[in-house]
């Protein structure tokens, strides 16, 4: 069934933010998406059925993303805030509007999706989570390990 041996998006280390729990979503996304890479196979009736499939999964994973980032920038007072926020509400809307004309047309063309994805996705943590990259990190606790965490002491 698949017939793309490659990823689309190849994990890279500018992706961290350092606080485990955002990089490891953000990982898991790239992971979802080259999942559906994957499966571009140009089969329509197959990548109508896998995307029936995921496109639940993937909504649920960007919401419960979206909402972890939002509520450490909330809690770490990050001014950025509101326009943060307004780039994921924003994802989330053109995400609905491509799976409301997939319940229309009954079709979707998987691989403009994933690229879609893709570009918003990298573009997102490369430009606009950067933004609070280093914010975070001066206002995280450092474990003995070096690993960064958000605690209520740093919150607080």
């Amino acid at each position: 069934m698949n017939t793309n041996s490659s990823e689309l998006i190849t994990w890279s280390s500018t992706f961290l933010c350092g606080i485990k729990l955002i990089d490891d979503q953000h990982k898991g996304l790239v992971a979802l998406i080259n999942d559906m890479f994957q499966h571009v196979t140009g089969n329509q009736a197959q990548e109508h059925k896998y995307f029936s499939n995921v496109i639940q999964e993937l909504i649920k994973y960007i919401k419960i993303h979206f909402a972890t980032e939002e509520k450490i920038l909330l809690a770490t007072k990050f001014a950025g805030f509101s326009q943060h926020k307004r780039e994921h509400d924003f994802f989330i809307f053109t995400v609905m509007e491509k799976v409301n004309e997939y319940n229309v047309k009954k079709y979707i063309n998987l691989s403009a999706f994933t690229k879609f994805l893709k570009d918003w996705v990298l573009s997102h943590i490369a430009i606009i989570d950067k933004r609070y990259f280093e914010y975070l990190r001066m206002t995280a606790s450092r474990k003995a390990d070096g690993v960064l965490s958000i605690t209520r002491a740093d919150v607080g």
